[in-house]
């Protein structure tokens, strides 16, 4: 294999450790011949194919290459993987592949030409997926992370391990911190930035504006063949929603301040939700997962919420984005007619220490989810339990 290649993948496996897995490493079909790892900017998907690498290069012969690597810019990875295989390779890892002009086709033409080759890619840009479904088609199951939980951030960085609790195990009670007797201060720097894994980084409100930045510059705009201004356009809805307490969408006034047709608003909404720049609350009218009307829109996770909110964040708002946040990994969650969310029948408010029980009064499952507690009782439930789910 190239020499550059060969010293890039080198230097990438130098600095990665394998002290702490992300929740995904044990999910994805490490020996399926072609898969792909899909998720927002940051949350990891490079560390946990180098992961994988170091642990089992001694057994089989793996690559790893970057696609926005300056030699595919004069060279292709079908004749790439077509060297590995020659000198026997067995399975060639692809980072960043959305950087590559054409990628799905290329992948396909990897997958016919070389049955014997096992590949694995990552994209940083949720959008191309749906470009790149087409041309893959049944080839490749793909996998899509998110960020840290509270639980892995427990682990990663204050190495309190903790296992993975179900729902209904925490509203059974049963969910606990054994080694940390009071979760809270934890709790709160978690929603403050945990939910990346640079978070322990001096620069991290850099990195993370960053993340946002390139987002919403570059990688919307490439997907939707948008010009500049429209990207600007996008930021600045970005910071109406961080604003909102949460963000119910008015798509007339939203037009007027925008300055853009009212039928492309639900198209940027998209754009963005894919990208991992929010979430969107959808009711159960559509009957199938993420197609029902939007009541309520959030950003992805509550650091992008402080990060661009600042002195406007809204604490209801932060607790609202953490609940929904952490439960859609794991749960199809949906808005509640009578409260806040639904999960499988059953009915979540989330507050404070002092919310009462009054709007789930009437659910025939209700649970009060109570920020600024360290233990339940009954159907009133601490907050920061829901983030030990994945």
């Amino acid at each position: 294999m190239d020499t550059s290649l060969t010293a890039f993948m080198e230097s990438q496996l130098k600095q990665t450790t394998s002290a702490f897995h992300r929740y995904m490493f044990d999910k994805i079909s490490w020996t399926s011949r072609m898969w792909g790892l899909f998720g927002p900017r940051g949350v990891g998907k490079s560390t946990i194919v180098l992961q994988y690498i170091k642990e089992n290069r001694a057994a089989r012969k793996l690559f790893y290459v970057s696609a926005d690597h300056l030699f595919f810019s004069s060279h292709t990875l079908a004749d790439t993987a077509d060297e590995f295989v020659k000198e026997g390779g067995e399975h060639l890892f692809i980072d960043e592949i959305h950087k590559y002009d054409n990628w799905s086709r290329e992948l396909k033409q990897i997958y016919d030409a070389f049955p014997e080759l096992k590949v694995g890619f990552t994209g940083s840009s949720v959008l191309d997926i749906y470009k790149g479904q087409a041309d893959l088609s049944r080839r490749a199951p793909v996998f899509m992370m998110q960020g840290l939980s509270f639980r892995e951030y427990l682990q990663l960085f204050h190495q309190v391990e903790i296992p993975v609790y179900t729902l209904d195990e925490i509203l059974e009670q049963k969910a606990r911190i054994e080694a940390i007797g009071h979760p809270l201060p934890l709790f709160r720097e978690y929603l403050r930035k945990g939910y990346y894994p640079f978070s322990g980084e001096s620069d991290f409100e850099i990195r993370l504006r960053q993340v946002v930045n390139q987002t919403m510059e570059v990688d919307i705009p490439q997907y939707a063949n948008m010009n500049a201004s429209t990207g600007r356009k996008l930021k600045k809805l970005l910071s109406v929603i961080a604003k909102s307490v949460p963000f119910k969408p008015v798509m007339d006034s939203l037009a007027t301040v925008l300055g853009v047709s009212r039928n492309v608003l639900p198209d940027y909404f998209l754009y963005m939700e894919q990208a991992g720049m929010i979430g969107q609350l959808r009711d159960d009218t559509g009957g199938i997962r993420g197609v029902g009307k939007v009541e309520k829109v959030y950003l992805d996770n509550p650091a992008l919420a402080y990060l661009l909110g600042s002195d406007a964040t809204d604490m209801g708002n932060i607790r609202e984005t953490f609940f929904y946040n952490q439960m859609r990994v794991t749960a199809d969650v949906v808005s509640s007619r009578m409260s806040d969310f639904e999960i499988n029948g059953k009915t979540f408010e989330v507050g404070g220490r002092k919310k009462g029980k009054k709007q789930i009064a009437e659910a025939p499952e209700g649970y009060v989810v109570k920020d600024d507690i360290e233990y339940g009782s009954g159907n009133i439930i601490p907050l920061w339990a829901f983030g030990l789910t994945y």
